[in-house]
């Protein structure tokens, strides 16, 4: 394997492990009902995602190096 997969490997469990804290700290409502979201919901909430990902990575990365 190379560096290339281990660190892809390495990053896509970091992003596994930290998808809970994502979510809560996104704060994003379910969908109410069958209905779809439109793309611009989607864009929006995905954008919001990503900014959570960013805090929650940085949140326990400020964890770890405390402790």
């Amino acid at each position: 394997m190379s560096v290339d997969e281990e660190a892809l490997k390495r990053r896509y469990k970091e992003f596994l492990d930290l998808m809970p804290l994502t979510i809560a700290i996104a704060g994003l409502p379910e969908n109410p009902g069958p209905r779809s979201f439109s793309s611009d919901q989607m864009e929006a909430r995905a954008q919001v995602l990503a900014s959570a990902f960013k805090i929650a990575r940085q949140s326990v990365r400020d964890v770890i190096k405390s402790t």
